[in-house]
């Protein structure tokens, strides 16, 4: 990897890919962490919930300017494809380049956040950077729950500055976000012993793109459940089909990429199930070409299991997921192509207590869309019978378009590159609105190097965007205020 420009950051990215870290399960890399400062004396201190502040002194010239606050998160998302065996809990990630793309095997890279660390490290290693006081904040658990910036105390920091960088857009400044929260429906269900004379067959939908669910929720990709929903639908309104398993989606930040199910139909349906399923898949890589280009269906007959759903079970589990909601609700009537209020219908995991649990994710930069659109789901959850719950939440970020960090790192682009770095707001969730709950008087940005296909096993970051936004932090930290 030494033809890599960058070399600092990428030296410590690498350092990164071989720590295990998923949500929940950062001990190894705050103990690499806390190390890294020990090595360096530089002060460090960590918080009950696993958060570390590593603080840095201003280089020679700057001691009198105010402190910045850096901060990444530990944690990354774990998807894989299905085909592929690796454990996050102990493996490290297998990445390699691909011209200008980092990329792993069959896995995610960990760029999300892991390029945000890196830059946090290089700079607190570098002996010849020109910047201010520095604290380095790293939360933990911001994939699953923002636990570590929910526990974040208010004397924990001291700098009323913060570059957040966990966005993934080059040449752009985040000054803005949706809030978020998950809303999950479990649904009672009971077995009966498979009728007899009944044939068996497995649904399959794979090779979706799956993506973001805020970052990604508008470039209308398919969601694994939805898809294989509406054929097993349709074939359950021609014929008894009755419902033995059904399984898609992991993450609720990730839209679902895979999704599987297994069924029973009168053995006098088969020949006729083949044909609806050939129908089906023309028509949905025909409506999906342009969007879903490496869509995967497949039906295979299968061993017949001995018990399946009771048919007012499964009719009820097939039309919740229809009616289910998934996507863009609502587009910002106020930014240009922001996107306001959006749900993920993220996973649907059958579990042994004759339960059914469905996880929606909903996102909107206006709090009280965000509760309507939660309760729009709850209200459909209601109807079928199932037990509502929905996580605490967490706020959105307003954008203040008067902030100082914002002046400085546009007027650093535009010295940098000679053009101007483009202002928006983002529809996916960043710890920003949180700090700005305990802090109120912090000024904040986000930015961050290009990266496509976060939360999926197509994560890829560009390597000549990680340099050019390296040049432009050092340049923003070199004219901070």
């Amino acid at each position: 990897m030494t033809n890599l420009t960058c070399n600092e950051v990428f030296t410590w990215f690498f350092e990164i890919t071989k720590i295990p870290r998923p949500s929940k399960h950062e001990e190894k890399i705050i103990a690499f962490l806390q190390n890294f400062a020990k090595e360096r004396s530089l002060s460090c201190k960590t918080d009950n919930a696993g958060n570390v502040l590593i603080s840095k002194q201003a280089s020679a010239g700057s001691e009198n300017r105010e402190t910045v606050v850096l901060q990444a998160h530990t944690d990354m998302v774990c998807e894989k494809n299905s085909n592929v065996d690796f454990d996050f809990s102990t493996q490290a990630i297998d990445y390699y380049v691909d011209g200008d793309w980092l990329k792993a095997h069959g896995t995610t890279l960990g760029g999300d956040n892991g390029i945000g660390i890196a830059f946090c490290l290089a700079i607190l290693d570098s002996k010849t950077a020109e910047h201010p006081p520095l604290e380095c904040l790293f939360t933990v658990d911001e994939e699953t729950g923002l636990t570590g910036a929910f526990a974040l105390k208010k004397d924990f920091l001291s700098g009323k500055t913060l570059i957040n960088l966990d966005s993934e857009d080059d040449g752009q400044i985040f000054v803005g976000c949706a809030g978020g929260v998950n809303t999950t429906g479990i649904l009672p269900y009971k077995t009966d012993k498979t009728p007899a004379d009944y044939f068996a067959f497995e649904l399959s939908v794979g090779e979706l793109l799956g993506g973001h669910s805020g970052d990604d929720i508008n470039k209308g990709r398919g969601n694994a459940n939805k898809i294989i929903n509406r054929f097993l639908w349709q074939i359950n309104n021609e014929t008894d089909l009755r419902l033995a398993t059904f399984d898609g989606g992991n993450l609720h930040n990730a839209i679902p990429r895979e999704a599987s199910a297994i069924a029973c139909v009168p053995f006098h349906y088969k020949e006729k199930l083949r044909v609806a399923f050939n129908i089906f898949e023309s028509d949905v890589k025909n409506e999906f070409a342009a969007r879903e280009p490496k869509l995967i269906l497949e039906l295979e007959s299968c061993e017949i299991p001995e018990t399946v759903m009771d048919k007012a079970s499964s009719d009820t589990l097939l039309n919740l997921i229809y009616a289910l909601p998934h996507g863009v609700s609502e587009i910002s009537y106020d930014i240009a192509g922001l996107v306001e209020t959006s749900n993920n219908l993220s996973s649907v995991k059958m579990h042994n207590a004759n339960e059914i649990e469905i996880v929606i994710s909903e996102r909107s930069s206006i709090e009280s869309a965000k509760n309507d659109i939660k309760n729009r789901i709850a209200a459909v959850f209601t109807l079928a019978g199932a037990t509502v719950s929905h996580s605490d939440g967490y706020p959105g970020w307003k954008p203040n378009l008067n902030s100082q960090i914002l002046k400085t790192a546009e007027n650093a682009y535009e010295h940098l590159f000679g053009e101007k770095a483009l202002v928006r707001a983002i529809h996916a969730g960043l710890e920003c609105g949180l700090f700005l709950e305990k802090y109120p008087e912090l000024d904040m940005i986000s930015i961050g190097p290009q990266m496509y296909g976060v939360h999926s096993p197509d994560e890829r970051l560009s390597i000549s965007s990680t340099e050019k936004c390296w040049q432009w932090f050092l340049e923003i930290l070199r004219t901070a205020k």
